[in-house]
């Protein structure tokens, strides 16, 4: 089962949905929370490490799998698109490694692509590593994992099991993000509650339309890829069928590629044109209105691009991601298929 769906994993490429900064901002959280979150979130992280080097090692092919989930996360995470009310947000991009290799691998992806954008772009922060890991690395994948397991043993079906999840999981990831900020920033008359409440009217609302988007996308999308594994182990024999074979891979490859493209363009357009203020903003101004005075106060001075540069940065993100999903796409799906049709025709 879990090889089938590792496929899934092809797909997170085709969700062109983006990325405002849903992040923890610098000196958004005090130093005690920034080390609690830290020291919850490391031994996961650790945890993750550990056992991505053990699937690798009993199972070499698993690098190529790895390697497609972080694409996803770092081509998801760099593009943004607009939401309701004036504000921008992007997809997690997580369910999908999560049900390709499992939540425990998340972790360490989610380290790798936050420390990314929080020393080149800007975006999210040092200091809240801890915090951001939790709810887009732990919390959003443990969630949708659960679900998924537990509707697919309900015996619904699949697509369902695989909406939910991937709705939910997005879901955690803002609700826990939102609960994070108000433990710091409670209410002065309706404490940590009302101030999540408040938190969440930001991030959720924003969130929930890209939520459903999000599963549908994935619905969709491993539909498509369930098809796209027609005849690949029936072979017939003969040169007419294997050229028939590489045909059949040439749509895709092709598909793939100009969603790669348009991927590449997303961060530039969105750096020419207007999308709306990011959630962070948004969270930025809440935090001023329930504790009257707030300054950030940044413990890590992070380089901070351009409005020119910044947009460029992004696409070498997006970039980043295309060149670990072709390497895995390759190892994956095109080698493996032409190595079948290869022993099958001996």
């Amino acid at each position: 089962m879990l090889r089938r769906i590792y496929l899934l994993a092809l797909a997170a490429v085709l969700a062109l949905q983006p990325a405002s900064a849903m992040h923890i901002m610098e000196g958004f959280l005090p130093l005690k929370w920034c080390l609690l979150w830290l020291l919850v979130s490391l031994p996961f992280v650790v945890l993750s490490y550990r056992y991505v080097a053990r699937q690798i090692k009993a199972t070499p092919r698993m690098r190529s799998t790895f390697a497609l989930s972080a694409a996803f996360v770092f081509i998801l995470s760099a593009l943004k698109m607009p939401s309701v009310a004036g504000s921008s947000s992007h997809l997690t991009g997580t369910t999908f490694g999560t049900l390709a290799v499992g939540p425990m691998a998340l972790p360490l992806v989610g380290t790798i692509v936050l420390l990314f954008q929080a020393l080149l772009l800007a975006h999210g922060g040092i200091s809240t590593l801890g915090a951001n890991i939790f709810s887009l690395s732990i919390a959003g994948p443990f969630v949708a994992y659960a679900l998924y397991r537990i509707l697919m043993g309900l015996r619904l079906h699949r697509n369902v099991a695989i909406f939910v999840a991937t709705f939910c999981g997005s879901m955690a990831t803002y609700i826990v993000t939102s609960f994070q900020l108000a433990f710091v920033y409670p209410d002065a008359v309706s404490g940590i509650m009302g101030a999540a409440w408040k938190f969440l009217g930001i991030f959720a609302i924003t969130q929930v339309p890209l939520s459903i988007i999000e599963g549908i996308l994935t619905v969709v999308v491993i539909g498509l890829l369930d098809k796209s594994q027609v005849n690949t182990s029936v072979y017939t024999g003969g040169v007419k069928e294997e050229a028939q074979t590489k045909k059949s891979l040439r749509p895709q490859i092709i598909l793939l590629s100009i969603l790669g493209a348009i991927c590449l363009a997303l961060p530039i357009l969105a750096g020419i044109f207007d999308i709306g203020a990011g959630t962070d903003d948004q969270a930025g101004e809440m935090i001023g209105h329930l504790t009257p005075g707030f300054s950030p106060t940044p413990f890590w001075e992070s380089f901070e691009p351009s409005e020119l540069v910044e947009p460029l940065l992004f696409a070498l993100q997006v970039a980043i991601g295309i060149a670990l999903f072709a390497w895995g796409y390759y190892q994956l799906v095109y080698k493996k298929r032409l190595k079948k049709e290869h022993e099958e025709h001996i």
